[in-house]
């Protein structure tokens, strides 16, 4: 006859079913690998694997220069040194201390056939059936899938298994996203005629606690207002002046805001959010070319969002013909700034020069990616459709006597997977705040037309 378990092993063994339960093991598809191939890293001291079918589909974007297929190739490298020692269908630790495991899940066996009940063999349904496989072998542990595609979030849903975003990099509350200007009432009278007379104030006289570096104001008392900024080297706050740049005068607080961060030598990272309208592009634009003296060159670059996710090659024409459609609204922009004088007149004949000489350059983000961006205005526009792993790429190329600026609306997002909470500007406003070579201005009011107000507002 068996012996009974000791109290010592009962409590042991009961221990080892509650870490067991309270184990999860998560699973990738190819969305997240494309968004960060480092995201298998991301999920602490529990167990991550990858649908074989990801790896086959990854096959399809290992070649080309953007963005994703950089993360394709970063990804297979990371699996090719996994299999040197061990086989991919078995659980192997990853390297790291409170580090989970990994494998490569097949997509057969699975005792529900989602394939049979969408009535298709798309690669979606083989990913769900390799996680509804696994949930049926794992009982004891929580089985999600991770996707950043939400039409597949709800089908796994739908079939019984639990779902989720990928979330390393989100921002959770972008409603409070830092704006770069408030508004103070009530300022003492003192302060504002000190900004006047002396066109700086020290911090301690005019607000309780230091804000965040380069932060901008417009003060107000019971008889007058200002414009400041604060100077985190100087420790005060400065009288901020409009002033105009290639022609071009700011409109507004917000874009005087934004015209003196761009023109300050100091600062040497700026991003500008705002909807369609409030004059980001023009102001990044106009702002660089009247420093065009102090730089080689002027890149303004954009990402190529092709129109319903087709590729390129959809569109007729030569390379320059299909990237064409997607620069036109820089050259808009350069075109406005050259209307502001005569035709023929030198500073007209300044900037055409620039753009013959190839000082001022026009181009796809993706034609410059590998370049040195030394002594150069590097301006990215629409940078809400670029990932935070992009983001940090080109900022980390930057090398003596780079200014980079960033402009974009967080809430007007045309690549797939990516949202207000997980697009690149969201995050790099978010984790750069307070940085003293680093300022944001939110532009809220739109100046382009009273039309175009009116469809920001009511429609």
């Amino acid at each position: 006859m068996k012996s009974p378990a000791s109290p010592r092993k009962r409590t042991s063994a009961l221990k080892e079913k509650t870490a067991a339960k309270t184990k999860k093991a998560f699973v990738l598809d190819t969305s997240v690998i494309l968004y960060d191939h480092s995201a298998v890293e991301h999920f602490g001291e529990h167990d991550v694997a990858i649908p074989i079918t990801v790896l086959e589909e990854l096959d399809n974007f290992k070649k080309g220069n953007d963005i994703k297929n950089f993360e394709a190739r970063e990804f297979i490298r990371f699996i090719d040194d996994l299999s040197n020692e061990h086989m991919l269908q078995s659980w192997i630790p990853l390297q790291g201390s409170n580090k989970g495991r990994f494998k490569v899940l097949m997509n057969h066996g699975s005792p529900v056939d989602a394939e049979k009940i969408f009535n298709d063999n798309k690669a979606d349904h083989k990913i769900l059936n390799a996680t509804l496989l696994l949930q049926h072998e794992m009982p004891d542990y929580k089985v999600a899938l991770v996707t950043k595609d939400i039409n597949l979030r709800l089908k796994a849903r739908a079939l019984n298994l639990a779902a989720e975003d990928y979330e390393t990099g989100k921002i959770q509350n972008v409603t409070n996203l830092y704006r770069g200007n408030d508004l103070l009432e009530n300022i003492p009278q003192a302060v504002i005629s000190k900004l006047y007379d002396e066109g700086a104030c020290p911090i301690e006289e005019a607000l309780p606690n230091p804000p965040s570096d380069n932060h901008y104001f417009i003060l107000r008392s019971n008889k007058s207002s200002a414009l400041a900024y604060y100077n985190p080297q100087e420790r005060v706050l400065e009288r901020v002046d409009k002033q105009m740049a290639v022609g071009i005068k700011p409109r507004n607080a917000e874009q005087t805001f934004a015209l003196h961060a761009l023109l300050h030598p100091d600062i040497k990272l700026i991003t500008i959010q705002g909807v369609a309208g409030t004059g980001k592009t023009l102001l990044a634009l106009a702002g660089a070319l009247e420093q065009r003296e102090q730089y080689n060159q002027i890149y303004l670059a954009r990402p190529i969002v092709p129109l319903s996710n087709r590729d390129l090659g959809f569109l007729p024409g030569d390379a320059n013909s299909k990237i064409g459609p997607y620069m036109e609204p820089l050259w808009d922009n350069l075109k406005f700034i050259q209307n502001q004088f005569p035709d023929h007149s030198k500073e007209a004949n300044r900037i055409k020069q620039m753009v013959d000489e190839d000082r001022l350059v026009i181009t796809p983000l993706a034609y410059i990616r590998g370049r040195s961006l030394s002594n150069i205005i590097f301006i990215v526009d629409e940078a809400q459709n670029l990932t935070p792993h992009e983001i940090k790429t080109i900022i980390s190329r930057a090398g003596e006597n780079t200014k980079i600026i960033f402009t974009g609306d967080i809430y007007q997002i045309d690549t797939p997977y990516l949202d207000t909470q997980s697009n690149g500007l969201s995050y790099l406003i978010d984790k750069v705040k307070n940085h003293p070579l680093y300022a944001h201005i939110t532009l809220q009011r739109g100046e382009r037309s009273e039309l175009a107000n009116l469809a920001n507002d009511l429609l």
